[in-house]
């Protein structure tokens, strides 16, 4: 598949005729020209990214604004563009990735990148489509039936930790039934107090937030990410084994350390420190917990920011 071609003379992409359907499509869409220069932004783009059209265009997409990041946090705008590919080589192309939402935290969404090339001027432009992936959203419409039966957790929109041990009943239950196997990883924020005490507790707060928000985007649809407690994160993984865990854990690792957030002047980062553990039988869901919160402190031991598997 090669080059769209316009074959319409005097017309372009952000043409008036075009420019007011691209506007009010439900896909955010940006163009660049050859040199990954943004000269457009529609409003989906704003909605999705928080990012408006003055923040961005005239920018370059790899000037660290949207950093697309792969599930295991390897960042794409430098070396491996979907869309720097796209202007070199004409082939369409498609992927699933995690962009930089403004507030700080990743967004999950599906990419499609294309270049296209005016027949009469031969000027080059690329083409990016991207939308939120619709197993995210239907996972926060859940979460949002269940704030209004107190379930979830006030400043991170998350389930508490009253949700989280009646699924971790749950699932044991079903394990020691069904062997139904499941895991949980044990996630707490590293040297949080450090971010309170220079910055202040509302960026502790943003903080937070923001960890929530990349949590939840680092996980499957089944999956419940709820806040434990203060800087506590549990993510309990039903239909899951030591592997499964083991690469959960290492995913949301890598999205939180890649996401940021600026707060009053200040660019705010922090790393986690996970512990993961999965159900074994005969236990109950506390010493599961107790396990992987004892790996979380394994993982502190050892410099911070890294997972570490209960296997003992």
């Amino acid at each position: 598949m090669g080059d769209h071609e316009n074959n319409r003379s005097g017309t372009n992409l952000t043409s008036a005729g075009y420019q007011g359907i691209v506007e009010n499509l439900h896909e955010g869409v940006y163009l660049t020209d050859a040199n990954r220069r943004i000269i457009y932004w529609n409003r989906a783009a704003e909605e999705i990214t928080g990012y408006s059209a003055d923040e961005v265009v005239g920018s370059h997409c790899h000037d660290s604004i949207l950093n697309h990041v792969d599930e295991s946090g390897l960042e794409l705008c430098g070396g491996n563009c979907p869309l720097a590919a796209a202007l070199a080589d004409g082939e369409h192309r498609q992927a699933h990735v995690f962009l930089h939402h403004k507030s700080g935290h990743r967004v999950p969404v599906s990419v499609r990148v294309s270049r296209f090339r005016d027949a009469d001027t031969g000027l080059v432009t690329g083409i990016e489509t991207f939308v939120v992936d619709s197993e995210r959203n239907q996972l926060m419409q859940q979460l949002e039936r269940l704030q209004e039966i107190a379930y979830i957790d006030p400043l991170t929109g998350l389930p508490n930790r009253r949700l989280l041990e009646q699924t971790l009943e749950s699932r044991a239950q079903e394990f020691q039934r069904y062997g139904w196997r499941f895991g949980v990883a044990f996630i707490d924020i590293d040297r949080f107090k450090r971010v309170n005490d220079q910055v202040g507790h509302a960026a502790g707060d943003a903080v937070l937030g923001m960890v929530a928000r990349s949590l939840s985007s680092g996980s499957r649809a089944s999956d419940m990410v709820g806040r434990w407690g203060g800087e506590e994160f549990l993510v309990v993984l039903p239909h899951a084994g030591l592997e499964e865990v083991e690469r959960a854990s290492e995913r949301m690792r890598a999205l939180v350390q890649h996401s940021h957030l600026l707060f009053e002047g200040h660019r705010v980062s922090v790393t986690v420190s996970i512990g993961a553990a999965a159900a074994r039988p005969g236990e109950n869901y506390e010493q599961l917990v107790e396990r992987a919160d004892q790996a979380m402190y394994e993982s502190k031991r050892l410099g911070r920011n890294r997972s570490t598997l209960a296997t003992g």
